[in-house]
């Protein structure tokens, strides 16, 4: 490659660091602004956050298949710049909006335009060296994981001091600077325009016929709905701890960003362990550790102790999502990786769009603190399945760290 893929990587870093971070300054404090700026009561906020949450999500996962096929044809690169652009007008439309309608519109247009990150993870899987691969996507999501971090704390500031309706004008910056960064800096190599157009028909019915890339399919949507089960709702239970209402945003900000600091700690580490052990037998781990730190969360009732907890289940569930990236990379040619994280990417927005609705709902008819029994054991099933089924236990055994393999070959030519 013309240009080194270690400094394709840090450009592309830096964009989804950016993106992440302005997700995260604004949409973990969907209710508070519902309820203080678009006039939802309390005894409906719970069903409208699920629904401002899962509304994006579902139209994101609608069009995921379209945006990737276009990708085939076009480049990753022109994707970066199509949703970074979009995503900073639209978070700007938010901040003049009043009418809580209109908003849902917003919303929904901000799904059919989304696609910064899993383009730039379509860019990385398509344009690292194959023994790089599996490194270069556990980096990748250590760049969601800072987002996480600092979005939060930002939002949370500017939320508490300067009113939420900021906090969305902060976002439309932040993303622009994505886009911009994406604009003159990502270089991508080796794509070939002049091939056809791949249908999503046909990219699905590919993707049908590789079981253990099935079966990841399967294990994204799960926990992704595990995850986002509980979104709308952390919030509203920090509030429901005695935290005053001025102050939420900020101290809720802090809890969301325990678990992004716990995957900063943990996901390099989960990386080299399945290096060693097997990414499969990590993700079971993560998912072990993740079910049950979110049952423990069920025992807790003062903010500090529930910091703590979240903190906890991040360290565990940091091995989650980058053991599947690393996995899609094993179970899948080379040919068909950029349509397969596409294909990832609707598993899990449709995760995404479900999980808001359905904790939504829940909160009306159950005790918050409930939900995270649900959650933990939705978690612990996830593993049981990979232990019980024989197209997920077949994976197990026959996905192996990629850098033993390197190391037996170089071996092997200094022998000869």
């Amino acid at each position: 490659m013309d240009f080194p893929w270690k400094r394709n990587l840090a450009v592309l870093w830096i964009g989804v660091f950016f993106c992440s971070t302005a997700y995260s300054i604004s949409i973990p404090f969907l209710p508070i602004f519902m309820n203080t700026e678009l006039g939802i009561g309390e005894n409906r906020l719970e069903l409208w956050s699920g629904v401002a949450f899962g509304i994006t999500f579902l139209a994101s996962a609608l069009i995921s298949p379209f945006w990737g096929s276009l990708a085939d044809k076009y480049g990753r690169k022109p994707m970066l710049i199509r949703s970074g652009f979009a995503l900073s007008l639209l978070y700007l439309i938010n901040y003049f909006v009043h009418d809580p309608y209109l908003f849902i519109i917003v919303r929904i247009f901000q799904g059919l335009l989304a696609g910064f990150v899993p383009a730039s993870i379509a860019l990385v899987a398509t344009n690292t060296p194959e023994a790089k691969t599996g490194y270069a996507l556990g980096i990748m999501s250590t760049a969601g994981a800072t987002g996480s971090i600092i979005g939060p704390l930002i939002g949370g500031v500017v939320s508490h001091y300067y009113g939420n309706r900021n906090a969305f004008l902060f976002s439309a910056i932040i993303v622009l600077v994505s886009a911009l960064i994406a604009t003159f800096f990502v270089k991508e190599h080796n794509f070939d325009r002049s091939a056809p157009r791949s249908r999503v028909r046909d990219d699905i019915k590919q993707a049908s016929a590789n079981k253990p890339f099935m079966a990841l399919l399967g294990v994204m949507a799960v926990t992704t709905f595990s995850v986002m089960i509980l979104e709308p709702l952390l919030t509203v239970y920090v509030m429901e701890m005695g935290v005053d209402k001025s102050s939420a945003s900020l101290t809720s900000g802090i809890i969301f960003s325990s678990v992004g600091i716990a995957t900063i700690i943990m996901a390099p580490r989960w990386g080299k362990i399945g290096r060693k052990i097997g990414y499969a037998k990590v993700l079971m781990i993560g998912l072990i550790g993740g079910g049950l730190g979110n049952i423990a969360q069920f025992f807790v009732s003062d903010y500090i102790g529930f910091g703590a907890l979240r903190f906890g289940y991040g360290l565990f569930f940091a091995a989650v999502y980058p053991t599947i990236n690393a996995l899609i990379v094993e179970t899948t040619d080379s040919s068909f990786r950029g349509r397969a994280f596409s294909l990832n990417q609707s598993a899990s927005q449709l995760a995404t769009m479900a999980g808001p609705i359905v904790g939504g709902l829940l909160g009306i008819w159950l005790p918050i603190r409930w939900i995270f029994i649900l959650n933990g054991l939705t978690l612990l099933v996830a593993a049981w399945l990979i232990i019980r089924n024989s197209n997920l236990h077949l994976m197990i055994k026959s996905a192996k760290p990629k850098r033993i393999t390197v190391r037996q070959q170089t071996h092997l030519k200094q022998r000869s």
